[in-house]
C-alpha cells in the first residue's frame, strides 16, 4: 500500500488522501494472509446521514469486489468507521452484515468462502451476536 500511496501522491501531490470507500490491496508481508485490503470509511460529523450509510456499505462491497478479483477466499473486516470516525456501532454492524450477505447472495460463484467480522470490544461482539441470533429466528 505504501507504494500505491506513493504513486498516488506523486501523481496528485503530497497532500493526496485516500478517498472514502475506495479500497487498495497490498501484500500482507509477515501476516498470515496473502493480502491486506485497506479502505477508508466515512467520518460521521456532525451527525449520521444517509450518505455516511451508503459510503459504509460501499466500503464493504468494494472491498469484497477487490478481494474476489484477487482470488481471495477469505476476508476479515474490522468495525469500519466505528472508532474515532464516530459511526454508531449498532448501525455500522447492521450495514456490514446486510451488505456482506447481499454481496454473497449476488456472487454465488465467487471464490469467497468465509467472511469474518473481527471485533475489539465486548460491546461490538454483543451487537454482532444479536444480529446473527435475530437472523436465525
Amino acid at each position: 500500500m505504501a507504494e500505491q500511496m506513493g504513486q498516488m501522491k506523486q501523481k496528485y501531490g503530497r497532500d493526496y488522501e485516500q478517498p472514502t470507500a475506495v479500497p487498495m490491496i497490498s501484500p500482507a508481508f509477515n501476516l498470515p494472509s496473502k493480502y491486506i485490503v485497506h479502505v477508508v470509511g466515512p467520518i460521521v460529523s456532525p451527525f449520521l446521514t444517509q450518505t455516511h450509510k451508503d459510503q459504509l456499505a460501499e466500503c464493504y462491497r468494494a472491498s469484497l469486489d477487490l478481494a474476489a478479483d484477487n482470488g481471495c477466499k477469505n476476508i476479515a473486516f474490522c468495525c469500519i468507521s466505528t472508532g474515532v470516525f464516530m459511526f454508531p456501532p449498532k448501525k455500522a454492524a447492521e450495514i456490514a452484515v446486510g451488505t456482506v450477505r447481499k454481496w454473497l447472495d449476488e456472487h454465488p460463484d465467487s471464490c469467497m468462502k468465509s467472511v469474518i467480522f473481527n471485533v475489539f470490544k465486548d460491546s461490538d461482539l454483543s451487537i454482532y451476536q444479536t444480529i446473527f441470533k435475530n437472523a436465525e429466528s
